[in-house]
């Protein structure tokens, strides 16, 4: 299969993706027991971002990687341009406005701010436990990502040489982060490293398996063509049954105050950093080479959309603007129910109105769209101004 092949199924993936972290976030503790526990680990939309940035990487840059300065500033540069603007722009937002209203929940009375600043904006504070939900809070995950960005050309070196370290890398990484723990945890330095949890839920080092288990499928199809007649479900229905068996496990691990998602079961962590990849893995394999309802589905214009929008989404999702619309939207709900209350208007309109679920959906609309705005008219055109810078001296290229 060739590296340049674009695979509309795994854009529309994207947006399921942050979708279901949106879900998570949003969960509600009076919502029946079921449910509320298995939205509460929906978290599993972060680890289809690994598994898939794992293989997208491998799949566009393992055949061409050079360990040179040209070629190594040309693939941080495309890095730069899709990751980095919206955040950059994002996190002083989100500073700006914490100065203005006078909330200082997104410097979790961290001294000096200027400092916790340039930490987030140099996605260094996903290293600390004290320190990782600052700013824009969901950006620890950009840390995890750019740490695998900034190593990735390294691995598919080594990789190239022998095949025994597909298994042995990981493995070394992890006995890394274990090690860094083992050693910091002595100290009380904003939780740098500071335990074996923070290690395995909120670092590259805990959760390096899910990229590798995404550079493993993309080896895979880079080594083989694909069948000229691609096949039936059989692979995505066996990945979509893994990823809900997951889930269905995560949400039977018992939690409490100190451990309220099953994620923070050391089973839990078994499941979502090894078993859960895999499933992944299957899911990808089948929406690349079967056809599927699913499939068709990921790859309408409308899902591209949505796709193309959800790092954006991901962004935005939790932070002062979803709390603003929510809490907006809530007073909306209050005044309109006052209206009905003074009025002679059917019961069912009241309890329609007056759900909370209401108001979830409405801000996930609202996102949505302004997700899709800030991407069409600021993170698209930023990304494509940034790639087309040149440098003088590059002989090799990153695709």
């Amino acid at each position: 299969m060739k590296p340049s092949s674009y695979i509309p199924s795994l854009t529309g993936i994207r947006a399921i993706a942050a979708f279901l972290v949106f879900f998570h976030h949003f969960n509600q503790a009076d919502y029946p027991y079921p449910i509320f526990r298995v939205l509460n680990e929906l978290h599993i939309g972060v680890t289809i971002f690994f598994v898939l940035s794992g293989f997208l990487i491998c799949f566009r840059y393992y055949h061409h990687v050079a360990i040179s300065g040209s070629w190594f500033r040309k693939y941080i540069k495309n890095r730069i341009a899709r990751i980095y603007p919206m955040y950059a722009l994002l996190t002083i937002a989100t500073f700006v406005y914490a100065y203005v209203s006078g909330n200082d929940a997104a410097y979790h009375d961290f001294e000096p701010k200027s400092v916790l600043i340039g930490m987030n904006l140099l996605f260094v504070r996903g290293f600390f436990d004290d320190l990782k939900f600052t700013g824009v809070g969901q950006g620890w995950s950009l840390t995890v990502e750019e740490c695998f960005y900034l190593s990735a050309p390294f691995f598919f070196v080594l990789l190239k040489r022998w095949r025994g370290y597909w298994w042995l890398l990981p493995l070394c990484i992890v006995g890394f982060g274990i090690a860094l723990v083992a050693f910091f945890s002595q100290f009380n330095w904003w939780g740098f490293y500071g335990n074996y949890r923070f290690m395995f839920l909120y670092t590259f080092t805990g959760r390096c398996i899910e990229f590798f288990v995404g550079m493993a499928l993309a080896k895979v199809l880079l080594d083989r063509p694909l069948p000229k007649r691609l096949g039936t479900c059989g692979f995505t229905l066996l990945g979509a049954f893994g990823v809900l068996l997951c889930i269905g496990l995560l949400s039977l691990l018992p939690i409490n105050s100190s451990i309220p998602f099953g994620l923070h079961q050391p089973a839990g962590i078994a499941i979502n950093n090894v078993l859960l990849p895999l499933a992944i893995c299957v899911l990808f394999y089948g929406l690349i080479t079967e056809v599927s309802l699913f499939q068709q589905l990921l790859a309408t214009p409308f899902m591209q959309i949505l796709g193309k929008s959800s790092y954006i989404f991901y962004l935005l999702h939790i932070g002062f603007l979803a709390t603003m619309s929510h809490d907006w939207l809530l007073l909306v709900q209050e005044q309109i129910l006052d209206v009905l209350s003074n009025n002679d208007y059917p019961e069912w309109i009241s309890l329609i109105v007056g759900n909370a679920t209401l108001a979830i959906v409405l801000v996930f609309v609202w996102l949505n769209i302004c997700s899709y705005l800030l991407w069409r008219f600021i993170e698209e055109p930023m990304n494509l101004y940034i790639r087309k810078l040149t440098f003088k001296t590059a002989n090799h290229t990153a695709k």
